[in-house]
C-alpha cells in the first residue's frame, strides 16, 4: 500500500512539474557517449556527463524516452522543491535527489551516496549509484572509431539490464557506427547553433602543438589551495587535490567547493609516518571527507611507500596515483614555469598525468592554463579511468 502511494504521488508530479531546459554548455573535445540497452543516446553538451569525485555524473533528464523503456526508469524533476526522482514503473525502487544536499534516500530513509549536482540548469547523478540502486549492470569503456576523418576522443557510460550476453568489447564494435553517427551530429548541431565561428579559426598560439592533448594535473591541497581553485574556476577546468588527513579535517569548505566545482578529491598518505599506518591514515582521511562532504574517495597516493604498500593499498579497493610526468622538482609559479611544462608536454602522447606536489601557485597555474587553451590542449581531472 505504502509503494502504490508513493507510486501515485510520483506519477502526479510528473503532471505538475514541467522539465526545465538547461541553456547549452561549453562544448567540449573530449566527449562523453552514454548507451542505454543497445541504444547510444544523442551526444549533446547540455548533458555532457563528467567526472567528479571519481564518479561519473550523467544527466537525471535521460531517463525519458527510449532510456525509460530500456532501463525502466521514469524522471520527474520539481524546480519548486529542488527535487529529481527517479524510480520503476512498479513503484518498488524509488530514488530521491535534493539538489542542496550531498546524498540521496528512498522512500525507506536509507541514504545513498554521492548526491546530485547541479550544473548549468541540469541536475546530474551519479551512474553508478543509479545503476547499483536499479539493478542495472554499468561499464565506462574508451571509444574508439572515427567519424568525419577523425578519431573520436572520448568515452562510453553503458547501463543495462543484468543478463545481456554481450560482453564490452563486442558491444563498443557494434556501436562503432551508432557512436560516430551521434558525433556527426553534434558537430553538425554546433556549427548551426555558431555559424560565425569556423571550425578553421586561427588562434593565438605559443607555438606549442597540444591538439588532442588530455593533461590531468595533480597536486597538494595546502595553504594556496582556495586561490588555485578560484584558476580553475576561472577556465573551466579540473584537476585533481591530494589532500592530507589533517587537511580534510580542517577545510570542509574548501572540500565542499572542490566536490560542487567537479575537482577531484583524493587522499595524501606517507608510509614513513611512525604514528599511523597507510590504512589508518587512509581511513580517517575517508572519515573526514565523509563528515564534510558525505561522500568516501578511492583514490590516494602514498609518499615513501614500497610495493608491499601499495599491495595492500589495491587489495583494500584504492587506486594510487602513478604519474606519467613527475614534476615534483620543478616550479609552476611562472610564465616561463609554465612554457617549459608545456613544451615537456608536448612531446608526450595525448593523455599525461602530471604530479605537481606542492610546487604550483595560481601564478603559475593560470599562466598554464591560458597556453593550454590557445594550445588546444584539455585539462581534466584525475579518476579512476586513468589510473
Amino acid at each position: 500500500m505504502k509503494n502504490r502511494r508513493w507510486t501515485a504521488l510520483v506519477l502526479c508530479l510528473l503532471l505538475v512539474f514541467q522539465i526545465a531546459v538547461p541553456p547549452q554548455a561549453e562544448a567540449a573535445n573530449y566527449v562523453f557517449f552514454v548507451a542505454a540497452g543497445e541504444n547510444v543516446l544523442p551526444l549533446s553538451d547540455a548533458t555532457m556527463p563528467f567526472w567528479s569525485g571519481g564518479y561519473l555524473y550523467i544527466a537525471s533528464s535521460i531517463f525519458t524516452g527510449t532510456t525509460r523503456e530500456a532501463l525502466d526508469i521514469r524522471y520527474v524533476r520539481s524546480d519548486k522543491q529542488k527535487t529529481v526522482v527517479l524510480y520503476n514503473s512498479s513503484g518498488s525502487r524509488i530514488l530521491c535527489f535534493e539538489w542542496e544536499k550531498s546524498y540521496a534516500y528512498d522512500i525507506d530513509g536509507n541514504i545513498y551516496h554521492p548526491g546530485a549536482v547541479r550544473r548549468n540548469g541540469e541536475v546530474y547523478v551519479s551512474a553508478s549509484l543509479v545503476a547499483q540502486f536499479f539493478g542495472l549492470q554499468y561499464s565506462v569503456n574508451k571509444v574508439n572509431t572515427v567519424a568525419n576523418g577523425q578519431r573520436i576522443q572520448g568515452d562510453l557510460a553503458w547501463i543495462r539490464k543484468p543478463g545481456n550476453i554481450l560482453t564490452d568489447q563486442y558491444f563498443m564494435d557494434a556501436a562503432s557506427y551508432a557512436i560516430a553517427s551521434r558525433y556527426e551530429a553534434y558537430l553538425k548541431e554546433q556549427k548551426q547553433q555558431d555559424p560565425s565561428a569556423p571550425s578553421d579559426t586561427p588562434q593565438e598560439s605559443t607555438g606549442v602543438d597540444m591538439e588532442g592533448k588530455r593533461i590531468y594535473l595533480c597536486m597538494t591541497a595546502g595553504d594556496n589551495t582556495a586561490s588555485l581553485l578560484d584558476a580553475l574556476d576561472r577556465y573551466g577546468v579540473q584537476a585533481a587535490f591530494f589532500c592530507t588527513p589533517e587537511f580534510m579535517e580542517r577545510q570542509g569548505d574548501l572540500l565542499r567547493h572542490m566536490i560542487a566545482t567537479g575537482q577531484t578529491i583524493a587522499i595524501l598518505a606517507d608510509a614513513g609516518d611512525k604514528t599511523r599506518t597507510v590504512e589508518e591514515q587512509l581511513e580517517a582521511g575517508n572519515q573526514a571527507l565523509e563528515r564534510a562532504t558525505c561522500g568516501r574517495t578511492r583514490l590516494a597516493r602514498v609518499e615513501n611507500g614500497d610495493k608491499e604498500t601499495l599491495l595492500r593499498m589495491q587489495e583494500a579497493g584504492y587506486c594510487y596515483l602513478k604519474p606519467d610526468l613527475d614534476r615534483s622538482g620543478y616550479d609552476l609559479r611562472s610564465a616561463s614555469n609554465a612554457d617549459s611544462l608545456l613544451r615537456v608536454l608536448a612531446r608526450r602522447g595525448d593523455d599525461v598525468t602530471v604530479w605537481l606536489a606542492d610546487r604550483v601557485d595560481a601564478l603559475g597555474l593560470r599562466n598554464l592554463l591560458v597556453e593550454m587553451k590557445n594550445d588546444d590542449g584539455r585539462c581534466l581531472a584525475w579518476t579512476e579511468t586513468t589510473v
